[in-house]
């Protein structure tokens, strides 16, 4: 079972951009630590998601133009692109380290501007977008002791930025609010461990992602017009991952994972949107992830993988800015093996649960049909 499938769990991580809870894209996967001996790898791809509904109804307080009907929102969620890269160094038998490079949050949602007579445009929230970009440095050691256990960790450097406007009928007298959280860095900590039975190809692992604490430096606006300057604190999510993998036949291998995110604690609350609405900018629910998978090695130069991956549904209705609920999805994935280069590519199909994004508590349109396309490529070569 020593081949290139070993590591076929990681294959999902990277080579198939996902649209997960909140804001993930991609589940910060550590597997690059369990390739055997020195490896360099490259990894891009993009995504190509669609999230659309109509609208579900005006506020009572507002009165609507004479034959304003329900409108549809267009397609609120924009493709993206994504790169990667890590590089593992074995000093030893038991020593081994890695540098990981990802971009594992980020959003692209806008509404499509409300323009009254045509069809095209939300009503309620028409103009509302949402912009992330965050790219985290991760530095990991692994110690792996004569009893097959080893332990990992390390650290994690984030930097990010975002703008949020808000915009439609749904928002009242907010609708023309603008933040800017201008580009910061924040660290954390990352801690395992895990447990190998080499001549079946079994692993299974533990992983804890802590909090990432960023300060923004902030400018709130309505229309146009300052509100002010301020700070505000934003906290990537925690997590945990437990991973599996092993061999049930020869050249075969069963792998799965389960992740949980704690979402419900990644708030954005800048100090002016804060004191006039009463509540925070974002909304969400914590999540889990589950996937469950077969590889299989064809020969010596081709292996391959399929998984499906499922995300429960929580409440539908959820902020504008991550309107989506739940997911099941499809991933394909195919390794080309020669000498010591290994070419993954991957497709991943999910389906997005219906959601109804919401303002003040009340929904204010019906998201259905969504759903998801991404490719990915990663180049490993191992020396």
């Amino acid at each position: 079972m020593k081949f290139a499938i070993t590591s076929m769990a990681a294959l999902l991580a990277g080579t198939a951009p996902l649209l997960a809870g909140g804001i993930e894209r991609a589940p910060q996967s550590l597997n690059i630590l369990f390739e055997q001996g020195n490896y360099a790898e490259l990894s891009f791809g993009a995504a190509d998601p669609t999230v659309e509904g109509t609208d579900t109804g005006l506020p009572p307080s507002v009165v609507p133009p004479v034959g304003l009907a329900p409108r549809g929102t267009g397609d609120v969620a924009n493709g993206y692109g994504f790169l990667g890269l890590g590089y593992k160094h074995q000093f030893n038998e038991a020593l081994s380290a890695a540098l990981i490079v990802e971009q594992p949050f980020g959003a692209d949602v806008s509404y499509q501007s409300f323009t009254p007579p045509s069809d095209g445009g939300s009503s309620l929230l028409g103009g509302t977008m949402a912009r992330v970009d965050s790219t985290t440095f991760t530095a990991l050691l692994r110690y792996k002791m004569p009893n097959n256990f080893s332990v990992h960790g390390g650290i994690r450097g984030s930097r990010a930025d975002a703008e949020v406007s808000l915009s439609g009928f749904g928002y009242g007298g907010l609708s023309g609010y603008n933040v800017q959280l201008d580009q910061d860095w924040g660290a954390g900590y990352v801690i395992g461990a895990a447990y190998e039975i080499p001549d079946i190809a079994a692993r299974v692992s533990l992983t804890y992602n802590s909090k990432v604490e960023h300060k923004f430096d902030t400018v709130e606006s309505l229309n146009g017009a300052p509100l002010g300057e301020s700070t505000t604190t934003v906290d990537t999510p925690e997590s945990v991952t437990l991973e599996a993998q092993t061999g049930i036949a020869a050249d075969t291998l069963l792998f799965g994972s389960i992740r949980w995110v704690n979402w419900s604690e990644f708030l954005v609350d800048p100090a002016v949107f804060t004191a006039l609405s009463g509540g925070g900018l974002v909304s969400l629910e914590d999540t889990t992830t589950y996937t469950l998978g077969v590889g299989r090695k064809f020969n010596e130069t081709w292996s391959g993988s399929a998984a499906l991956t499922y995300e429960p549904e929580n409440d539908d209705l959820v902020s504008p800015l991550a309107p989506t609920n739940g997911r099941v999805g499809l991933t394909l994935a195919a390794v080309y093996t020669m000498d010591n280069m290994k070419i993954t590519t991957g497709i991943n199909y999910s389906k997005l649960g219906d959601a109804r994004p919401q303002t003040g508590g009340a929904p204010r349109a019906q998201m259905e049909d969504s759903d998801i396309l991404g490719i990915g490529v990663r180049i490993g070569y191992s020396f």
